[in-house]
Parts: structure tokens; sequence; C-alpha cells
């Protein structure tokens, strides 16, 4: 595994990371996530053995950085941020010399650059300079050197960054396939990746670990969390704010507009909400908010049907991962 240990940097008076502690196990898709500053690279540079920590340490199967950081650099494909590169070379040459400086020569170090302009999709590119290409394609070319020599250990600095949609999915996919057998660090600030690939989460903010958990847990932690979205249309939802309020475990009801924000709370204002207009029939968007720690969704299937309301949705929430990397960053709820 890789186990961080108190791990701690500054740079004069600027505490970058102060003193976090983690672990990752093999088979494992660690996301971690932070806003710009929050030292998600400096961890990573640490871990890498690029950046001498000021205090603390980590270890890669058992290897201390302070003590073997050569030991540690053989078991890590690293892809830093941004890709760097030799931009004067090819990319057939680059990964050539990439391979040289592993220890790999003859046949094998030719085998291993062929598979990886192949893994990588590389190849119509191999006697590019690599100054030449698009930003997804030099990402391309910094994967493709992290996974040369075929690691145990990854550390992904924003693996995806740069690259189209398209690119995306196949990276993605190309990750979770290797998260089987090996041990993944990645860093990213889109959430959506997170969801995507990772089976585990650790948010950081201010150089300290905030939240760790899957992205179930972190979604949990959300005031959307096991509340229920209604469309309704018909005559008869005249009073519905009002009758929905009367739901056994519902602590509040509110009025949605188009966009999905709450409008008001018209139960707890008193205000009259006939809803709006569809198809010449009236219309209703609500979200019913659960009291901490019941589950609602049945209780209100079972009142909305008993009223025989017409019902064009019914959306049990998971939680917005949003809401909670925006919280726990900006100051808001503590771990």
């Amino acid at each position: 595994m890789i186990a961080v240990e108190s791990l701690a940097k500054s740079f004069g008076s600027i505490r970058a990371v102060d003193g976090i502690s983690f672990t990752v196990g093999k088979g494992e898709i660690l996301g971690f996530l932070g806003p710009n500053g929050a030292g998600k690279s400096t961890t990573m540079k640490m871990i890498t053995t690029f950046l001498p920590p000021t205090s603390g340490t980590a270890k890669v199967a058992d290897f201390d950085i302070w003590e073997n950081p050569l030991e540690v650099r053989a078991r890590i494909g690293y892809l830093p941020e941004s890709a760097p590169s030799y931009k004067d070379m090819n990319v057939y040459d680059f990964l050539m010399f990439t391979a040289e400086v592993r220890g790999y020569d003859g046949e094998e170090r030719k085998n291993r650059v062929m598979r990886m302009l192949e893994t990588c999709n590389l190849k119509e590119v191999a006697w590019q300079l690599i100054d030449t290409l698009s930003k997804g394609y030099r990402q391309r070319v910094g994967f493709a050197q992290a996974l040369l020599h075929d690691p145990e250990y990854l550390v992904l600095d924003e693996p995806t960054d740069g690259l189209d949609p398209n690119q995306k999915q196949e990276v993605r996919a190309l990750i979770r396939r290797m998260g089987r057998e090996k041990c993944i660090i990645l860093s990213t600030h889109i959430l959506e990746e997170v969801e995507a690939v990772c089976s585990r989460a650790i948010i950081i903010g201010n150089g300290r670990i905030v939240a760790d958990g899957t992205p179930e847990a972190l979604r949990s932690r959300s005031v959307l969390h096991g509340a229920v979205t209604l469309e309704l249309t018909g005559e008869g939802i005249k009073d519905a704010l009002a009758d929905l309020q009367k739901i056994e475990g519902v602590a509040r009801v509110e009025e949605l507009k188009n966009d999905d924000l709450p409008a008001k709370t018209a139960v707890a204002e008193g205000e009259d909400a006939a809803g709006s207009a569809k198809n010449g029939k009236s219309s209703l968007r609500v979200r019913l908010f659960p009291k901490k720690g019941v589950a609602i969704a049945h209780e209100a299937a079972k009142f909305v049907h008993e009223r025989k309301w017409e019902v064009d949705a019914f959306t049990l929430e998971k939680g917005d991962l949003n809401e909670v990397f925006y919280n726990l960053t900006k100051g808001g709820e503590k771990a």
C-alpha cells in the first residue's frame, strides 16, 4: 500500500500541507479532491519524492521516501500536472528514452514502447514532435511514460486535463481496468471524475483532510440526500404544498422553479401556491426534505397515490457531491 504519515510542507510562512495521514491499498482508486491551492499537487510531489516534506513521511510498498527514494521511484508511475516532457523530441523517441531511464534495453525496451503507443492511442502521432501536439495528445504522452514500466502504484495529477469528452472516457476506462490490480491515487477538481472512477475520495482544504469516504458516503452528507422531488399536475394539487407537509418524516417542503433551485418554503411562509400551468393543467414541482435519519420515499409514494394526483416525475435524491465539496472547502461543515 501507500501509507502517508503526518505529511507536512511549508513554503516560508505558508503551510501548504498540514500534517495529513491516509493509506491506499491494492485494488483501490483514491480520488484526491480539493480546490486550487488546497495542497493536492504538493502532496503528490512529496509521495513521489519529487519534493521533500518539511515533516512527516510516506511509504510505498514499505519503502520510506526519506530512506529509500530510488526504490519508491522504481515502483511508482507518476503523471505530474500538465504532463511535462521534452518537447523537441518526437513521441516515439521520448518513450524510448523513458524506457532506457527505467533500465530497459533491446527488444523489451521497444516492445514496451509499442505497447504504450497502442494502449494510449498514440500510434498516429508517434513520429510527431511533442511540441506540435494538442494538449490532449501531450497528456496522453505523459500517461504513457507513467505506465511504461507497468508500476504497481500510480500517482496521477489531473490525468484527464485537456482531454475531449471521448478521450476522457477512454482514460477513465483505462484507470478503472488498472485499478483492479494496482494502487492508484489521482487528484482532480472534477467531481464527475470521482463518481465515474474512484472507489474512495479524500477532500482536502487548506492543506488538511476534511473528509474521507466512498463517493456514496460523501453524497450522504448532502442536504439533498434522501430528499424526494415530485412533479405533479392536475386540478387536485392546489393545496398540495400544505398536504405534503403532513407526511410522516418530512421536515419541510419547498416549491421549485424550472431551474431546480428552491424558490420558497411555502408552508413555512403561509403562502398560497396553486402552481403553474402545464398543458392547460395546474402543475407543481416540489422537493420534500426528510428529518434526519428518516427515509420518506415509501410514505411519499403512498401519500401521493392515495390522493390520486397525476405524477410526472418522482425522484429519490442521492445527494449532491458539489454541495458537499463546497461546504467542506469553504469553511462550512467540519469533518
